[in-house]
């Protein structure tokens, strides 16, 4: 990186207007043309098209969508994914894995789409083709080596749909294991473990009405703008009805200032909608003491005789006498929590936190919403538990306009943790499981993501395979992750585009190129559908309808029924002994046998075939929004007490977060801009505080090396970046993801949930020699 092509302005006090617009099509024309893209966005995200890829928002009703019912990054997700360019074998002879591995993520995405099987063995340096057959044969032959099921761990990705995922869970534990660690495990791990134990169940409460007509929507650790945009069109759907919006976040994010809809008038010539009335700029994990905050002015103002409109006070007394458990000790603890230590660690005034407690005071039905920025530090679980217990105090739960809403990123993460793709599915799961496939499933737990590189690592998982993803960038501790990968016997990658995990492959490793979601699925069975699960746990069909880049490629269902055919069945096609009873040849040719076995399985898909042809889809059963019903120990919903904790940073040290750029999903880079941050042409980058830089002896534009450091005494370094002078509050850093990652240590990790904590690294920063 020099000077010349990192450019810094003044970041935006608005998203969207005219720039998303032309910076969508651009994207769109470069990577489709103006036939392939017109036909690509015009079925995104409607009744009878494909389900964006980008994140898990849920769309509005049939009939209240738009022509154009996707955002600037759903746009780039599906230029990036339907890209006419291509990667075929000679791609791979002409560029070595070790030429590759030296590229870029921004350089690999833009190669395009695989075409072909291909095949890597041991002292090997390319990839060479192979054929499905052989491919198949080779993993069925890998996995048979083993000395036991636990040396092979199975990674999915929550691109991956409900039909493929329930299959690709039912092949593993067919197999023998539960090691089926996800990309939940390294974002919103935190929020489920929390409401699972507060409400029962690890999924948000809130309906897209319930956005809609709220009275206050309280969002905290989520940049919308960038990982969410279209939740920018609910928010300004909610503005106009009244609500008020507050804005809990480190930096002050263009989404939630003045959004510019591109669809109206007023969004694109005129000034916008004003989003957010209050912005907080809490401290790094310091949600924590905010909501302990707000708890104790809820109950002061309660004891001080303080209404509500709809409650005879504060809080709600005859919600908390009907439905919940634990509050006199909540109470307690809050009474020993001192104001000052609330300040300290939350790096607000009370008076800040006491305005948010007004506006909690004025509202008869509030939305509490978060993302990653809550999720990823040490005390996560305990952070999620103080929103609930908030939640609970008012009895935001259950009804119209209120309730808990952790919003996820991947567009299906919440659909295959519900088709069963989790290390410790609970026992009906798969006593269900069982009965229909006639087999017996493992019953000890596996291993989750840093636990699956923990087991590499230390030569207990010798086979690696992965359904989508890219497990290298995603994960902490980027070397010994790679090590990690690079030791076992076998890796195995069913994906749509080259990324670096490809390039750190086992002694054997097989590329095996899939269809993508926007693309034409025809099987034996005719044209085939697949269904997803949003952030609000609204299931729907997606039907891709692009021509695909090569005939030779498969869909995920049909590569993992090659595999399971291959380990599961005789030469005749017969089930081997202990293995599951499934018709392989004919679930991969008709994805509607798929949904019957799905429907006899997971509670909630009674007539899945009929209600997933209902425009729109239909919502899974959530008992404590739909009937205040709490499956927890006391079948009430639980408070909790937790002490009040921040991270001690030493002199001369700050707190970083890893973020996304406006121009990436995940860790995939589709440029090397972010236009909300003011910063184009780099990366490579680190946003400070100035009073923080003057104290530390540094100024903007100067280049350091990020080195972290642990509370074990280790060390990590990342090279190369130039500080940004930025709005952040004092103390706190930001850099991008997934060029930090590398910083975050294996064993640091969120207690209770086991996600690396990519929001708390304490660094200091050392100017480049």
């Amino acid at each position: 990186m020099t000077e010349d092509e990192l450019k810094v302005t003044t970041p935006p006090d608005s998203a969207v207007g005219a720039a998303g617009v032309t910076t969508a099509l651009r994207h769109v024309l470069r990577e489709m043309g103006p036939v392939r893209g017109a036909a690509g966005l015009l079925k995104l995200n409607q009744p009878d098209g494909v389900d964006c890829m980008s994140c898990a928002w849920p769309d509005p009703e049939a009939g209240e969508r738009s022509h154009a019912e996707f955002c600037e990054n759903g746009a780039k997700a599906l230029a990036s994914e339907a890209t006419r360019k291509r990667v075929r074998p000679e791609f791979f002879a002409e560029h070595s894995i070790a030429d590759l591995a030296r590229r870029d993520d921004y350089w690999l995405n833009r190669q395009g789409r695989l075409t072909t099987p291909m095949l890597k063995e041991a002292g090997d340096t390319h990839y060479r083709p192979t054929t499905w057959e052989q491919a198949f044969t080779r993993i069925a032959t890998e996995l048979r080596s083993l000395a036991h099921p636990d040396q092979a761990a199975f990674y999915t990705s929550g691109r991956t749909s409900n039909e493929a995922a329930f299959l690709y869970q039912l092949m593993v534990r067919g197999f023998g294991t539960n090691n089926l660690p996800d990309c939940s495990n390294m974002c919103h791990e935190s929020s489920g473990e929390a409401l699972g134990r507060t409400i029962g169940i690890g999924k948000g409460s809130v309906t897209l009405h319930d956005v809609h007509v709220s009275k206050l929507i309280v969002i905290a650790g989520q940049n919308a703008g960038t990982n969410h945009p279209r939740m920018l069109t609910a928010l300004e759907k909610a503005k106009r009805n009244g609500a008020t919006i507050v804005s809990i976040n480190p930096l002050r994010e263009a989404g939630l200032g003045r959004y510019k809809n591109p669809q109206s008038a007023r969004g694109l010539l005129g000034r916008g909608t004003q989003l957010a009335d209050l912005h907080l700029p809490v401290r790094l994990a310091g949600d924590l003491a905010l909501f302990q905050g707000l708890g104790k002015f809820l109950l002061d103002a309660h004891r001080a005789g303080r209404r509500t409109p709809g409650r005879a006070g504060a809080i709600d007394e005859e919600f908390l006498a009907q439905h919940t458990h634990g509050f006199e000790d909540y109470a307690a603890g809050l009474a020993a929590t001192d104001w000052a230590d609330i300040e300290t660690a939350s790096g607000l005034s009370r008076d800040q936190i006491e305005e948010l407690g007004g506006l909690l005071l004025a509202s008869e039905a509030t939305v509490f919403a978060w993302a990653m920025g809550l999720t990823q530090h040490r005390h996560a679980v305990p952070t999620i538990t103080e929103i609930v217990n908030v939640a609970l105090l008012q009895g935001n739960l259950g009804k119209a306009g209120a309730g808990l809403l952790p919003v996820r990123g991947h567009s299906n993460v919440q659909g295959d943790r519900t088709m069963g793709i989790y290390e410790k599915m609970p026992q009906p799961f798969l006593d269900a499981l069982g009965a229909e496939f006639s087999f017996t499933p493992p019953i000890e737990h596996g291993v989750d993501t840093v636990n699956a590189v923990r087991a590499m690592r230390d030569g207990r998982v010798r086979f690696f395979m992965a359904m989508g993803g890219n497990f290298v960038k995603s994960a902490p501790d980027t070397a010994v992750t790679e090590a990690a990968l690079a030791s076992c016997a076998m890796t195995v990658h069913v994906a749509t585009k080259l990324n670096h995990t490809h390039l750190v492959p086992g002694r054997a490793s097989l590329l095996l190129p899939c269809l993508a979601r926007s693309d034409l699925d025809v099987r034996a069975g005719g044209r085939q559908r697949v269904s997803v699960e949003d952030s609000m746990s609204m299931v729907h069909a997606s039907s891709g309808h692009l021509q695909p880049p090569s005939k030779q490629l498969r869909s995920e269902i049909a590569i993992v029924c090659g595999i399971a055919r291959e380990l599961f069945t005789d030469s005749r096609g017969r089930p081997l002994p202990g293995a599951p009873e499934a018709d392989w040849e004919r679930l991969a040719a008709d994805y509607r046998l798929i949904r019957r076995h799905i429907e006899a399985v997971v509670p909630g898909f009674t007539d899945f075939e009929a209600r997933l042809d209902h425009p729109g889809g239909f919502r899974l059963p959530h008992g404590p929004h739909d009937v205040r019903t709490f499956d927890t120990k006391t079948a009430r919903a639980t408070f909790s007490r937790n002490d009040l904790w921040w991270p001690q940073v030493p002199p001369g040290r700050l707190l970083l977060q890893t973020l996304r750029s406006h121009d990436q999903f995940n860790t995939t880079v589709y440029g090397m801009d972010d236009r909300y941050r003011g910063i184009t042409g780099g990366r490579r980058v680190v946003m400070v505080n100035k009073a923080d830089l003057t104290e530390l002896g540094l100024a903007d534009g100067d280049l350091v090396d990020l080195v972290s450091e642990w509370r074990d005494g280790s060390e990590r370094r990342a090279p190369g970046f130039r500080v940004v002078v930025y709005d952040t509050p004092r103390g706190c850093a930001a850099a991008y993801f997934p060029e930090t990652n590398v910083l975050v240590p294996l064993d640091d990790t969120a207690i209770d949930s086991g996600t690396p904590v990519y929001k708390s690294v304490v660094v200091r920063l050392e100017p480049t020699r």
